[in-house]
């Protein structure tokens, strides 16, 4: 993040010249001076953004950690996006307004370097996150069949996310000082120089590609290709229930996350478009109405952070149940049943019932069982069909009754029990 004006050119400009008080008392002077009034709207813009994005962000990574069920591959590049957002909205939204407004640096050379570092790093890991995420729909929708990521490669991803991020952004950091001039300090970036390239335009070029460009680039062509399998074939009319429930929780998921990348993409727009002009255009930048852009457009780039949890909510169930029960004391907010932030997948729903169901029919067998057994034991062989070969085959009541009535721990073993407790009264098989 750099200030209005590079104070390194500054510092050139004052040392060339022959009457060096002169420009000290003209380049030095601070020129962005602004009447209360506008410094006072401009806080509380600020701040409502800060406040926003760290209670909503805060509340995200708390609906995902504290409640098992919403640790999928998604939610976790969720957490490490509301992560970053509320990081970045905490150390770097305040310090860059006071910085703006007042043109002076009051925080030292260590909070100058990580004031320059950090935002780099937590845009980079906020975007590639929605990338990873844009590329699990992708692959779990177009490739379905192809094995998921697990939670340890996806922790994995993040990690690797976090490392590479730290990396593009250490020129940031390492270049970083700051220096006294006769009225104010002020923090840049003294870039060195060489006559056969200019590292400061390489790097800015680099950056508005890596962290903006190219990564909405994947995101936009796989949500296109994504978006023309989900919706451009309608639901066929003799699909059963639980095809037309994945599918329309699939359009669910990937309409949030479209909506998530496309407010990041207008929120951050203008802010890569001042920073490229600036280096190639940098007379356009000695206005006096510029700081106003500026803070215009810093102010639209950090919202960004407290859209997402906004989002969540309105288009996502589990996290707007997670959100009334986060906010349950406020009287504003209307009970709304917790229950629905503890469930799973369609898929999860679709085996529980099935579970459900073949417990029902195994306890309904086991007591029709015990019943024959206690009775009369021809009733249990009237209960079999014919065997191999025609020959009535018999069974006995007692391991009849032990096998059909183990619950399996996992979906395989209830499958393999749904399976005897047919054949049960098909063809009964069991040994005698």
């Amino acid at each position: 993040m750099d200030p209005l004006f590079n104070s390194t050119d500054l510092l050139n400009s004052t040392t060339s010249s022959n009457d060096t008080n002169k420009l000290n008392r003209t380049v030095y002077s601070n020129q962005f001076v602004q009447p209360v009034w506008r410094i006072v709207l401009w806080a509380i813009a600020y701040s409502s953004i800060v406040i926003v994005s760290v209670v909503g962000n805060v509340t995200v990574i708390w609906i995902i950690m504290a409640h098992k069920r919403m640790r999928t591959v998604t939610n976790y590049f969720l957490l490490n996006l509301a992560f970053a957002e509320a990081s970045m909205s905490a150390f770097n939204t305040v310090i860059n307004f006071t910085y703006a407004v007042h043109n002076e640096w009051y925080f030292g050379l260590i909070y100058c370097r990580f004031h320059n570092f950090f935002p780099i790093a937590a845009v980079f890991a906020s975007i590639y996150s929605m990338t990873a995420i844009a590329l699990d729909r992708y692959m779990a929708i177009i490739h379905p069949l192809q094995q998921r990521m697990s939670s340890t490669e996806t922790k994995v991803v993040v990690g690797v996310i976090w490392v590479l991020a730290l990396l593009l952004a250490f020129p940031q950091y390492f270049y970083s000082n700051t220096e006294m001039l006769p009225d104010r300090v002020v923090c840049y970036i003294d870039w060195p120089e060489y006559t056969l390239c200019d590292l400061k335009k390489i790097y800015s070029v680099c950056v508005a590609i890596l962290i903006y460009f190219l990564p909405l680039l994947v995101m936009g062509c796989a949500y296109l290709v994504v978006g023309l399998t989900l919706w451009a074939s309608e639901i066929p009319g003799d699909s059963s229930d639980r095809y037309k429930e994945q599918l329309t929780a699939k359009r669910k998921v990937v309409k949030m996350m479209i909506v998530v990348v496309c407010t990041f993409a207008i929120c951050w727009l203008p802010y890569h478009v001042y920073f490229l002009l600036q280096q190639f255009f940098p007379d356009m930048f000695e206005k006096w109405f510029i700081q106003q852009v500026y803070l215009g457009i810093m102010w639209l780039a950090m919202s960004s952070t407290m859209y997402n949890p906004i989002i969540y909510c309105c288009l996502n169930d589990r996290f707007r149940a997670g959100f009334k029960q986060a906010f349950r004391f406020c009287p504003c907010i209307p009970q709304g049943s917790y229950e629905g932030l503890e469930l799973k997948s369609t898929r999860y729903l679709q085996t529980q019932t099935s579970v459900y169901k073949a417990s029902r029919m195994e306890t309904t067998v086991s007591t029709v069982l015990q019943a024959s057994d206690d009775m009369e034991q021809p009733k249990v062989k009237a209960i079999a069909g014919p065997g191999p070969g025609g020959a009535a085959v018999g069974a006995r009541p007692h391991s009849s009754s032990l096998d059909l009535t183990s619950n399996g721990s996992s979906s395989r073993s209830v499958s393999k029990t749904v399976s005897e407790t047919s054949s049960f009264y098909s063809s009964n098989n069991l040994q005698e």
